[in-house]
């Protein structure tokens, strides 16, 4: 266990930091599963929607250092493909 003031306060700082990058996270899990979902239901305009939402939020998570910044970019280029080929489909 900690001792000193200092040590304290960083593990109240790592609890804090550990909450906050779980939440987004989350959150990009989420938000890529539901654009997946809307991908397989071969709904372009909610895919599309839904992948702002997810980019925004890949963005700020790797300009937090949450992810890495060539993370979001492979992740966001590899669904940006499969929206690509569905609104090439619908098209």
């Amino acid at each position: 266990m900690a001792h000193t003031h200092a040590a304290l306060k960083d593990i109240r700082k790592t609890k804090k930091r550990t909450l906050a990058n779980a939440t987004a996270k989350k959150n990009i899990a989420f938000l890529k599963k539901q654009t997946l979902k809307s991908i397989a239901t071969k709904d372009a305009g909610k895919a599309s929607e839904l992948f702002v939402k997810l980019t925004k939020a890949m963005d700020k998570a790797a300009q937090r250092n949450v992810i890495t910044k060539n993370t979001a970019a492979r992740r966001k280029s590899r669904l940006a493909q499969k929206i690509g080929a569905l609104v090439k489909v619908k098209a």
